[in-house]
């Protein structure tokens, strides 16, 4: 009689549960009907802001899952390039590293976003793109346009003694823009130009040899 009694318990105890839901209503959250809304630092999907975004790549040398992608496509012929920074989410942990090692602070944030879920995983990422800024010499990447101008916002003064942080804050000057491409180096006055670090040694391997002189 015993084990009876024990048995009836639950059972009361389960009725009483579900008319106590249809009084007051399941205890269940109503996701995915009604959109769930995450406490403050929940760990989200992250977000590019193109305007704080300099283009930099940092984010791709820290992320531990490989998953974000700096692609830097140059149109030799037109004499210019972009950077296409792409993180895909089907790979990512939403760790953070990315965002805590931004140079700016601001250039990728993690989101409140979590539902993700889609039928095409390839589709679900955040992009940016940035203007390169290409060597005058061979046309190779040297960094983006942004990333100059962010250089020189964070070095003050300091940036002039930087020749291609000068041209930075001067690019939007048309004379600049449309100044013609030479494709060797004749003296000290290349330092104003934008060079890789290989050609800005020859520059400066040229001026000790006249100093030499």
């Amino acid at each position: 009689m015993e084990g009876r009694s024990n048995m009836k318990k639950p059972k009361i105890r389960e009725i009483k549960e579900a008319l106590r839901a249809l009084i007051k209503g399941p205890y269940t959250v109503p996701f995915p009907k009604v959109p769930h809304k995450p406490y403050p630092g929940f760990r989200g999907a992250p977000k590019f802001n193109p305007d704080e975004c300099v283009g930099c790549g940092a984010c791709a040398n820290v992320c531990p899952t490989n998953t974000i992608e700096v692609e830097d496509l140059v149109d030799e012929e037109k004499g210019v390039g972009k950077r296409i920074i792409t993180l895909y989410y089907q790979n990512c942990e939403f760790c953070g590293f990315c965002q805590e090692c931004c140079i700016t602070g601001k250039g990728v944030e993690l989101s409140q976003e979590f539902d993700l879920a889609t039928f095409d995983r390839k589709s679900i990422f955040t992009r940016v793109e940035k203007e390169l800024a290409l060597c005058e010499i061979c046309g190779k990447p040297v960094t983006t346009w942004d990333h100059l101008r962010w250089l020189e916002d964070k070095l003050g003064y300091l940036a002039y003694t930087n020749p291609q942080i000068i041209l930075a804050t001067h690019y939007d000057i048309e004379e600049i823009k449309k100044k013609p491409l030479r494709k060797e180096i004749k003296g000290r006055f290349d330092q104003m130009r934008i060079l890789c670090p290989q050609h800005r040694r020859e520059v400066y391997r040229l001026e000790e040899r006249g100093k030499k002189k």
